[in-house]
């Protein structure tokens, strides 16, 4: 049984956003839909909250960040739950470009909302994602994004 609401997420993101022709335009269909999948009803809630929150939040975010220099310190919990690895891969795709700071703070803000204790690189690659998916004039970090999610080499050369 599925237990988490990153993995109704990532459920919904495969057999729903990509494809417009099948996703439930009832949000009862939905839920029942997530259910007999073997969500329970409590991580499906809470994935539809967290989606709303952050449809909300990149409203807030964007014109709170816009014109603000700053360097980002994570605190004492973001660092406790974001792991090395983790936290690397936000600075890397920051300093790539991929990642702006109203994106970066998305992503930290998307992930503190969920009830983890720790989350990897592949966690934060999907909030990633799913925080650029509807972002204006982020689809090229997004196909990047969804290519390093789906398209993983097995073995790195050094």
């Amino acid at each position: 049984m599925n237990e988490n609401v990153i993995d109704v997420l990532i459920y919904i993101y495969e057999n729903y956003m990509g494809n417009e022709d099948n996703i439930p335009h009832d949000q009862i269909l939905l839920e029942e839909e997530l259910s007999q999948a073997g969500f329970p009803s409590t991580e499906i809630q809470k994935a539809f909250d967290w989606l709303d929150d952050l449809a909300r939040n990149q409203i807030t975010m964007s014109q709170n960040l816009a014109a603000t220099p700053s360097m980002r310190m994570l605190t004492p919990q973001e660092e406790q739950r974001l792991d090395i690895d983790a936290r690397g891969l936000l600075l890397t795709l920051e300093q790539s470009g991929l990642l702006d700071k109203t994106s970066r703070e998305l992503v930290i803000e998307r992930a503190m909302a969920l009830d983890e204790e720790q989350f990897n690189s592949e966690d934060i690659k999907w909030i990633i994602l799913l925080v650029l998916m509807n972002q204006p004039g982020k689809e090229s970090a997004f196909a990047q994004i969804e290519e390093m999610i789906y398209n993983r080499p097995t073995d790195r050369l050094h």
